[in-house]
């Protein structure tokens, strides 16, 4: 082999190994990792940002988790000074036989009355209310679907008295309340408001019967419990007219109360 053949193949062999150098290298720098994006300086990379989810509003009751303003005792204006005063109230309506009825027997004794309504009988029966209101009568919450407050889920209870008819007064169904009842009416903005006198008027115990339980127990400042709904309320309004002409001949006056 010439010296002359002997440099070339040298020279080829040396360059051969430098590109090999410079091939290998390339590669290991495209096969190193990406870098992480940097991440917020208060922001963990491996913690999600999360967005607080907006506290559910029950439609029909704008500020139906809110705590209101709690009410004051409904009756006690109208009883001022140790009046006569009786005050009738009737559950379990409006109903739209019934409910004009009770409202024709007021309005013939002068007296007014306050009326403890479901949500779910206003919603199927609208306009009552407003007749109930401009007869000068008031209207009180009886929940939405009578249920028994103490045996039912927190959940539960607070929409029957949040989202219930709109008063400052409550009647639980049943009478049945609690220490958690008493404490979300109050929340609501409203006030407890029970009975003195219970006719029994639901069972139908006849006309003559439910008259006499009133006028037996009724005394000054009492709560008379009547119904206007859930039922045949012939009984009821026949004992309405025979107990208030009684009751108004001894000298008693039926505010409504302050609902």
């Amino acid at each position: 082999m010439s010296r002359k053949l002997a440099a070339i193949i040298a020279t080829a062999a040396a360059l051969a190994l430098v590109v090999g150098s410079l091939i290998a290298l390339a590669l290991g720098h495209t096969n190193q990792p990406k870098p992480t994006s940097a991440s917020s300086p208060n922001t963990p990379s491996s913690t999600p940002i999360e967005t607080p989810t907006p506290t559910p509003i029950t439609s029909g009751s704008p500020e139906s988790g809110k705590p209101r303003k709690p009410a004051g005792d409904p009756t006690l204006a109208a009883s001022a000074g140790n009046k006569k005063v009786l005050f009738f109230s009737f559950d379990d309506g409006p109903d739209p036989y019934w409910t004009p009825k009770i409202l024709q027997v007021l309005k013939k004794y002068g007296a007014h009355a306050t009326f403890f309504e479901l949500g779910n009988m206003q919603a199927a029966h609208p306009g009552l209310r407003e007749q109930i209101l401009a007869a000068g009568n008031t209207v009180g919450s009886h929940s939405i679907s009578h249920p028994q407050l103490t045996a039912i889920s927190a959940a539960k209870r607070h929409h029957e008295i949040f989202d219930g008819p709109q008063s400052k007064c409550f009647r639980p169904p049943f009478g049945a309340s609690n220490p958690k009842v008493r404490a979300d009416i109050k929340a609501a903005g409203m006030v407890q408001v029970l009975w003195d006198v219970d006719p029994r008027d639901w069972a139908r115990p006849g006309v003559h019967a439910i008259v006499n339980n009133i006028m037996t127990h009724a005394h000054k400042r009492n709560i008379i419990l009547l119904h206007d709904g859930g039922g045949d309320r012939s009984q009821t309004v026949a004992a309405l007219d025979k107990a208030l002409r009684l009751l108004k001949a001894q000298g008693y006056s039926f505010p409504a109360m302050a609902c």
